[in-house]
């Protein structure tokens, strides 16, 4: 009979994980200098705090240049948010409620979605960290203030544009444009090797041409776009027909920023200053131009809204091809 041969399974511990696998959010609203400064200050300084601090290892940086109104719209936020879920990310570090977002609904359910992932977030200026079971109402209280002072600084900002605007002293009233120069005290006066471009990019609309066609005769007489390119971009060619500037008046806060993008302004007021400096286009040459480019669109108004015409406008219908040569 054979002897049955028991051997003992031994079990290991298991240890602890020794570190926590770290993140970096940072955010700036903008791509300007200054904002691309204070990205690079944040990020900087929230590297060495992650180096000196032992139980921490960071595996990723996050930077999103949007404003924190919407987290959706946030590339960085949203990429980070799938790798808490992947549990490729423990805890996030960031400067403050403030860089993590703006609103405060959008921020507490943002906290409670990566604590539900499993993951925190360390906020370094108000020294909170949401592991911790008590952060959730301070965090609440706290991002609802910031965003209210956000609103106050904004409409502060609005304030002070607008008593510029109304005085004469803006700085928009200054910026110049193609076909212009900075003059003496900042004022703007013609630059007559661009403001001949503009008038002929003018007489070529009024005369038939359309914007494609603009488009190739600059670029077969090679003369140069705003950028010195070769190339024009039909933008850059509308733009100028729409630019009353070129009539000597500027109409300021015509367009605003919502959800980060620039859309016509229909709800505040906007600031003309007539005869700011030499026009380039005669003020009935620019309406004429205004009126051609209505009628010419293939969208028109009714009682009903907007509706598109069946056909849209060619240069080919006034002018033969062979003029555009």
């Amino acid at each position: 009979m054979n002897e049955r041969i028991v051997r003992q399974v031994r079990t290991f511990p298991t240890f602890p994980q020794l570190y926590q696998n770290v993140a970096i959010y940072c955010r700036v609203s903008t791509t300007m200098q200054s904002q691309l400064s204070s990205m690079a200050n944040q990020a900087s300084f929230l590297v060495d705090m992650i180096n000196k601090h032992y139980g921490w290892r960071l595996v990723d940086i996050y930077l999103d240049f949007k404003s924190g109104s919407d987290a959706e719209n946030r590339d960085q936020f949203q990429r980070m948010l799938n790798d808490i879920h992947s549990k490729k990310i423990d805890k996030i570090i960031t400067k403050s409620i403030s860089r993590f977002g703006r609103d405060a609904l959008d921020i507490t359910q943002s906290i409670r979605l990566i604590k539900d992932m499993g993951g925190s977030v360390y906020f370094d200026e108000e020294n909170i960290d949401t592991a911790s079971t008590d952060s959730e109402l301070l965090i609440s209280i706290l991002s609802a203030y910031a965003e209210a002072e956000n609103d106050s600084r904004r409409e502060n900002q609005y304030w002070s544009i607008i008593k510029h605007l109304e005085d004469g002293s803006s700085e928009i009233y200054k910026r110049k444009c193609f076909g212009y120069k900075k003059g003496e005290n900042d004022t703007l006066v013609i630059l007559p090797s661009e403001a001949t471009i503009v008038q002929k990019i003018y007489e070529l609309y009024i005369s038939g041409y359309s914007i494609i066609g603009i488009k190739k005769y600059l670029e077969e007489n090679n003369i140069l776009s705003p950028s010195d390119k070769p190339t024009w971009c039909k933008r850059t060619i509308e733009q100028i027909l729409s630019n009353e500037k070129y009539t000597g008046n500027i109409i300021a806060l015509k367009t605003h920023t919502q959800d980060g993008k620039r859309i016509e302004n229909n709800d505040k007021s906007k600031y003309l200053i007539s005869e700011n400096h030499p026009a380039i286009i005669p003020k009935e040459i620019f309406d004429a131009v205004q009126a051609e480019k209505m009628r010419r669109t293939n969208i028109t108004k009714t009682e009903n809204g907007n509706l598109r015409k069946s056909t849209k406008y060619s240069s080919k219908q006034k002018i033969n091809q062979e003029d555009l040569q």
